[in-house]
């Protein structure tokens, strides 16, 4: 559904913009957006309404509505499967676009009293990559470099990082035409890290967001907690352990992981610099990033986002 299609677009995307879009998709949809609460201003903006037990995502232009397009099918295609996962509000005709942005609503999960671990993340992904994706559900190949362009463009950055994140950008998308799969393809969910899992209140462990799902190798799925674990640290032995016991493979003996540890830790500072405005925490990270992508061989000191 389009609501006034043609005014918005990507550039300034803020947190006082996506709230003026929410307001409206929820007048479009019926729905009463008084006191509702932005939780996340990321690659979207999501919003927790107050009136209904509901979650509103806004994206950032509509060069993003073939995504929410499959978000939609994916989620209902997952309900059907008996999968869990993260539910659309069914009786409303999604995604919706307004001002330019597609919005799509969800039904909110409750969380419970703990978070996921890294053993059923690894647990979610081995059932996922199992599942045979039905004939009819449209789903694109996984592409690390679909968004760099748009981003880098309207990065408010300085013009010395956006040169050197160009160059870098040109020589990943060398080192991945050399790339060579040994796995069959079958759905990847695209962003596969622990805090797209929820636990609900039942003690469910349910999977989110499928924006970048696809249909591609595993390795992607598996590439965000190995280059976390390798790179930077972010899990302890014991937990990375789990992952790859609980999912049956360490992608770090792999010889391609070296190229998707270049193309994930890029991302990581490219998704983040859309936000450097937001804050000075947000901007202080994105130079802790830019910094790591320009000595490859130190430490990283980066933070969880």
């Amino acid at each position: 559904m389009a609501v006034d299609a043609a005014r918005g677009s990507e550039e300034g995307f803020t947190s006082a913009g996506a709230t003026r879009v929410m307001a409206a998709a929820c007048r479009a949809a019926g729905l009463d957006d008084r006191g509702a609460e932005l939780i996340r201003l990321g690659e979207n903006a999501l919003f927790r309404l107050a009136s209904a037990p509901v979650i509103v995502r806004v994206a950032r232009g509509e060069e993003w509505l073939p995504k929410a397009r499959v978000e939609v099918a994916v989620s209902r295609w997952l309900a059907e499967e008996g999968f869990p996962a993260a539910r659309i509000v069914e009786d409303l005709e999604q995604p919706f676009v307004i001002e330019g942005h597609p919005v799509t609503f969800w039904h909110l999960i409750v969380e419970g009293d703990r978070k996921a671990t890294y053993g059923e993340l690894g647990g979610v992904l081995r059932d996922l990559h199992s599942l045979r994706v039905p004939d009819g559900l449209e789903l694109p190949s996984f592409e690390p470099f679909d968004k760099q362009d748009l981003r880098l463009n309207r990065a408010v950055i300085p013009e010395d990082d956006k040169v050197f994140l160009r160059k870098r950008w040109r020589e990943l998308q060398d080192k991945y035409a050399e790339l060579r799969f040994e796995t069959p393809k079958g759905p990847v969910h695209g962003d596969a890290h622990v805090q797209n899992l929820m636990v609900d209140d039942q003690g469910q462990v349910i999977l989110i967001d499928f924006e970048a799902f696809c249909f591609d190798h595993p390795e992607w799925d598996l590439m965000v907690t190995a280059v976390e674990h390798h790179s930077l640290g972010w899990q302890t032995d014991e937990q990375y352990a789990d992952f790859v016991a609980a999912y049956g493979r360490d992608l770090y003996d792999w010889e391609g992981y070296e190229t998707l540890r270049g193309l994930q830790e890029f991302g990581m500072t490219t998704w983040l610099m859309q936000n450097v405005q937001e804050d000075e925490q947000t901007a202080a990270e994105y130079r802790r990033r830019i910094a790591g992508l320009r000595n490859d061989d130190a430490p990283r000191d980066w933070r969880p986002w």
